[in-house]
């Protein structure tokens, strides 16, 4: 009896030993196999969901033996809120999901659907193609199609009157007739009021056309001109029109400020329509995405015009990763068409590149789950209480971060000298004009000169310009002849 006993015990020894090293040789295989997973959880005992990802910044990316990013502290707040373990692995062939010529999804989506994952966490578009074969949450993310560039591709010559541009030709027009009626206006108030001018036959009017146009001009300046109004009725109008004028330069700097801080007034690709009437840039998009399949799906005109430039060049504008997009766009004259979202990262990273205006086909990225999964419902309720608390804006801004740190010294940097070009021109202009004037006076004034003393115009100008570019020295010589004579 003591035997049989032992032997048992010795056989059912043997077994858990067997099934043990057999347990752990599987679970070695499975390392194996899904090298770049990680499990986490948030206890034992707990539900255990394969999570299907890819690679993308700041979404998912590699740290060391870990993963991190902006979907992987989702999905851990999600396991928190929910109460489930979670191992995750990254996508086998490297694509978000697409259908095949067969018939059969690739991707994330095709994971699911082949039971190899429970739920897709990554930046995952939803659509309508997709909504027929799995189902997906309420979108954590909203996004759109934009157009990213790089500057020095697209960046036109400013224009030299570039100062001009805060104010509409209009808005120009308008204010130099409102500045010519309110110096009529000076003009003729200072003539009517007898404060300003009591008696016409005797005394002189300073305020004069002209010295109006001064004075309405030196206000637009911000600077005093004389003469100073004494009339209470002249007054007002002044006053006017020093409150219109620092109105008007408040707007104007603000403006001016604005456009030369913005570089989006420079780009000649505003719209995807801009995209398709030039010739300079190639442009595509991830083959095989939801982008792709936007234009190709869509009516409008211009969509399809891109949609066939890309399908007839796909071998050569279709790209297979993000990054490889982003990295073709900084080393060629290539525009990638692509969620507005990833977009707005890239420029935030790499300072050469800028995202155009226009964006269209709004969307979101959800979790992906298989049909009928019992997760749907209670993650679609979990992502709505994150973004409730604000969760979700905390993850944006902490993953949007720019890492750019030439970004403020492009947008407030010193300025390129063709931005106040017409600045320059306009002052060189004015000074001109004003030595021209002067020459002008000086030579009426040579002439009467010459008239009375009976001497030729020519010499008495001369006379008088050398005389007027020498007054230091001739004062001085002045004065030293007279010390000698006192002495």
């Amino acid at each position: 009896m003591d035997k049989g006993l032992h032997f048992t015990i010795c056989v059912v020894t043997t077994v858990l030993l067997l099934r043990e090293s057999s347990q752990a040789g599987a679970g070695r295989n499975d390392d194996a196999v899904s090298k770049g997973t990680e499990s986490r959880g948030a206890g034992e005992g707990l539900p255990t969901l394969t999570v299907t990802t890819i690679l993308e910044d700041p979404y998912v990316m590699v740290r060391g033996a870990e993963l991190e990013g902006y979907c992987m502290e989702l999905l851990a707040a999600l396991a928190g809120m929910l109460r489930f373990q979670y191992r995750v692995k990254v996508v086998g062939d490297g694509q978000y999901g697409a259908v095949a010529a067969g018939g059969n999804w690739s991707g994330m989506i095709g994971e699911i659907l082949r039971r190899e994952a429970d739920i897709a966490v990554a930046p995952l578009t939803v659509t309508s193609a997709r909504e027929e074969v799995v189902s997906f949450t309420t979108p954590f993310l909203q996004t759109g199609i934009g157009i990213l560039l790089r500057k020095d591709t697209t960046s036109q010559d400013m224009s030299f009157f570039h100062f001009l541009s805060p104010f509409s030709k209009e808005t120009w027009t308008a204010l130099l007739f409102a500045y010519l009626l309110t110096c009529f206006c000076l003009f003729l108030v200072a003539r009517l009021s007898p404060c300003e001018w009591n008696e016409p036959k005797n005394e002189e009017n300073h305020f004069t056309f002209l010295n109006s146009l001064w004075f309405g001009a030196g206000a637009l300046a911000l600077q005093g001109a004389t003469p100073r109004p004494q009339a209470l009725s002249v007054r007002v109008i002044a006053v006017v029109w020093w409150l219109f004028t620092l109105a008007l330069l408040a707007a104007y700097i603000a403006n001016f400020t604005a456009l030369l801080s913005s570089g989006s007034e420079q780009l000649p690709i505003q719209t995807f329509e801009d995209l398709v009437k030039q010739r300079n840039l190639e442009f595509g998009t991830l083959e095989g995405s939801s982008t792709f399949y936007y234009f190709k799906n869509s009516k409008n005109p211009i969509h399809q015009m891109i949609y066939e430039y890309m399908e007839k060049r796909r071998e050569h504008v279709l790209v297979k990763t993000y990054q490889e997009a982003v990295q073709r766009v900084m080393d060629s004259n290539y525009a990638f068409i692509g969620e507005s979202i990833s977009q707005d990262l890239a420029a935030a990273r790499h300072c050469n590149l800028v995202r155009a205006p226009e964006v269209i086909g709004a969307r979101g990225f959800g979790i992906a789950t298989a049909q009928a999964s019992p997760w749907t419902k209670p993650l679609s309720i979990a992502v709505l209480k994150l973004r409730e608390a604000g969760d979700l804006d905390y993850l944006r801004n902490k993953w949007w971060e720019s890492s750019c740190l030439r970004q403020s010294r492009e947008r407030w940097g010193p300025l390129e000298p063709p931005a106040l070009g017409g600045l320059f021109l306009t002052l060189g202009i004015g000074l001109a004009l004003g030595v021209l004037a002067a020459l002008a006076e000086l030579s009426g004034s040579s002439r009467r000169a010459a008239a009375h003393a009976k001497k030729s115009c020519c010499s008495v100008f001369t006379e008088e310009i050398c005389s007027r570019l020498r007054i230091k020295g001739t004062a001085r010589q002045s004065q030293e002849t007279s010390g000698k004579a006192n002495a």
